[in-house]
């Protein structure tokens, strides 16, 4: 904090956002979405200043320094504007609506976001960061304010019918209708070709530079290749994931995935780290190993769950959402070595040979991080590089083990990058999920443990209870159905820090909630997880949900009303809430037996059934969710004590393979209960005793096994 900054305190003092907090001791009278301002700004009849960005965010960073912490600047913005800042994670329903408007007028998106909007809210200009000097063809930001205000004085009118027309286009984007095409495979053949068509033979991913993990197109085209059993398409993903692990993306010493590369070969990241990309990427090469065998595979996952425990998990339980880019004023400080750091750190021996795995050179990788720095990654296969060095690859893997593991406890003495504490609904979820599926799959008590802490923290401090008319742990269901549950009356809130919860719940955070507790039923086989998921599929489709149109709008019934209530359906950086909600809604219906559950998924899948096919790089998870509908997996039930070894062993045999289109249960034969709940476990008698597999397509199932080999003969 400058010395210029420590002088003022405004309104953004009283939130929990770390963003927001960031922006408390700025000259700037900022305000908090919410009445105050809104009201304020329409009493006085004054333009609203909109600046959207999130913790993590450099150049948001770069433009509270040159702008918002200067006193000219602030005193131009507190004269001519009601300011608000938001977290754009905290409220992704006012950056979703109002970077919609900055796109269609600029073309273009991000954040910092800037946006100008009449009193009432209507946005008739924006665009992202505004340099304190004019620059690059751009005016600089205090140019940029005058020329609004005289604007707004003098062509006001027009502003204001810009804003109107903008404001309606918005609301259109909650009007799609279903289109005519039906959902076919077809539209997944289409948006596998067209996702190969973008893939880069060379270096993985799918473009050019900046090149973004993806992980929800990997993971389609992995349940792709599942039924096809197409080479092509499986080698596309295992490319891409060795190719990424082995460059700068990816934190070679305390493992976990920065943002994005910005360039095409995942050498030089932005050096911020996310919560929902490691959760995403975790899964995907969870998938990967299921699939290969690949130890690489398996050992990503690891390190990088290791590090969301080591780093990213909060002492309640939950998962704290980013770490920044820099550290002490430098992007990636934090994670640059030089050749004279690595020899004092191994000595000359060690250090030649660990620098030649890493990349470690006097020239450097990094320019930008000064003389010699390095980003770590490693260029080549390590047989190769031991075959240069004249040494066996045993000892090569050695002597890298040792290094990593000394530069990694020298890197713990350095200033760490910001860490932002506040825990979102939605990326717990996504976490949830990923915990509880490697420690299914991997035999780690420890990940499910970790998923189950953070599921208890989502239920209890991230909820307030809801007005529901609950008799006894009921909520009517759809179609007759009652979810008998003691979570039934919770609602979940958007945000949690320093023990306080609030902001209403969106769409994707009851989704992936969801989604991760449904994942935690089937590595645990605890009822309650079930019954969880089954509630918050309830609320889904009771305040999102749209009964004539089909899908789900991202906002409840009971939100504050913006200028737009929209539906998000494209797949960015994390999944769209009506990916989420119809994966959440076909799964359970598949368990449970409900098709009034997958008639509302499929609905919002219709939705989108042209566009997945024609642009598949913006709808990953919803093919997903799609290939889960037209390709139908196995109903596996398993009859037996869950804790008891036989049980585990066939357990075990299912988790060894990757069956994404499946769903699994499992229960002691005497109980009444989960029978009552999950209808594929009636009826299903044990065979001598035994535990015992029924392997089931559409509800018809196989003769039933008691052998693990039987049940991955089966399978």
């Amino acid at each position: 904090m400058t010395a210029n900054t420590s002088l003022h305190t405004n309104r953004l003092i009283g939130e929990t956002s770390p963003y927001l907090l960031q922006h408390a001791h700025n000259p700037v009278d900022w305000y908090p979405w919410g009445p105050e301002a809104l009201n304020r700004a329409q009493a006085e009849d004054r333009p609203i200043l909109l600046s959207v960005g999130y913790s993590a965010c450099h150049w948001c960073h770069v433009m509270a320094h040159e702008s918002f912490e200067d006193p000219e600047t602030a005193g131009l913005m507190n004269e001519l504007f009601v300011n608000i800042k938001v977290d754009r994670e905290e409220r992704p329903d006012i950056d979703a609506i109002y970077m919609e408007a900055v796109q269609a007028l600029t073309q273009h998106g991000g954040w910092p976001m800037t946006v100008f909007l009449t009193p009432q809210g209507k946005p008739f200009y924006g665009g992202t960061y505004f340099p304190p000097e004019p620059r690059y063809g751009m005016p600089s930001f205090r140019q940029l304010l005058l020329a609004i205000a005289d604007a707004w004085r003098t062509r006001r009118h027009e502003l204001e019918s810009a804003g109107a027309r903008m404001t309606d286009a918005l609301a259109r984007s909650g009007l799609i209708r279903p289109a005519e095409s039906e959902l076919t495979p077809d539209v997944l053949s289409r948006a596998r070709q067209g996702l190969l068509r973008s893939h880069d033979p060379d270096e993985g991913g799918f473009g050019g530079a900046p090149k973004f993990p993806q992980p929800m197109n990997l993971d389609f085209l992995l349940q792709s290749h599942a039924h096809a059993g197409d080479g092509a398409t499986l080698k596309a993903v295992t490319l891409t994931l060795h190719k990424m692990a082995a460059g700068g993306i990816y934190d070679q010493l305390g493992g976990g995935f920065h943002r994005y590369s910005t360039d095409d070969r995942w050498l030089v990241p932005h050096f911020e780290k996310m919560l929902y990309d490691n959760a995403q990427l975790a899964r995907t090469y969870l998938h990967a190993w299921q699939i290969t065998g690949d130890a690489t595979f398996r050992r990503i996952v690891e390190e990088t769950l290791d590090y969301v425990l080591r780093e990213m998990t909060s002492p309640e339980g939950g998962f704290y959402s980013t770490q920044d880019a820099d550290s002490e004023g430098h992007e990636g400080k934090f994670f640059l070595w030089t050749p004279a750091e690595v020899t004092a750190l191994l000595g000359p021996e060690d250090a030649r040979r660990f620098s030649a795995c890493f990349d470690v050179t006097a020239r450097g990788n990094f320019r930008e991080g000064g003389p010699s720095a390095n980003i770590l990654n490693i260029p080549r296969p390590l047989e190769v590089v031991a075959d240069d060095l004249g040494v066996s690859p045993e000892r090569l893997a050695q002597a890298a083990a040792r290094g990593r593991a000394i530069l990694f406890a020298a890197r713990e003495q350095r200033i760490h990058p910001g860490r932002d504490e506040k825990i979102l609904a939605e990326w717990n979820g996504l976490m949830i999920h990923a915990f509880a599926e490697a420690g299914a799959a991997l035999d780690r008590a420890d990940y499910v443990a970790a998923a189950q802490r953070a599921a208890e923290f989502a239920l209890g401090r991230m909820s307030e209870s809801a007005n529901w008319p609950v008799d006894e742990g009921a909520m009517p269901g759809t179609a007759g159905h009652v979810v008998r549950n003691p979570q039934s009356a919770i609602r979940l809130c958007r945000t949690y820090k320093d023990g306080r919860a609030h902001l209403n719940a969106y769409l994707e955070d009851y989704a992936a909630v969801g989604l991760g507790l449904f994942g935690l039923y089937q590595a645990t086989f605890e009822l309650r997880w079930l019954e969880a998921a089954t509630a918050l599929a309830e609320i889904v489709i009771a305040r999102f949900g749209d009964d004539a149109a089909g899908g789900f709008f991202q906002t409840s019934t009971d939100h504050e009303q913006l200028i737009a209530r929209r539906k998000d359906f494209v797949d960015s950086a994390v999944p769209s809430g009506n990916s989420l909600a119809a994966e959440l809604l076909l799964r359970l219906g598949k368990l449970l037996e409900r098709p009034d559950y997958a008639e509302r998924a499929v609905a919002t899948l219709r939705l989108m059934a042209e566009a997945m096919g024609q642009q598949p790089l913006a709808f990953g998870r919803l093919l997903g969710a799609l290939d889960f509908y037209l390709n139908p997996g196995q109903e596996i039930a398993i009859i037996g004590e869950p804790a008891a070894e036989e049980t585990r062993a066939l357990v075990a045999e299912v988790w060894r393979r990757y069956l994404p289109n499946s769903v699994l249960a499992c229960a002691a034969p005497d109980d009444a209960a989960a029978q009552a709940v999950t209808p594929l476990l009636a009826a299903r008698p044990q065979i001598g005793g035994q535990p015992t597999a029924y392997v089931c397509r559409n509800y018809a199932c196989q003769l039933p096994v008691t052998e693990r080999a039987a049940l991955g003969s089966q399978l």
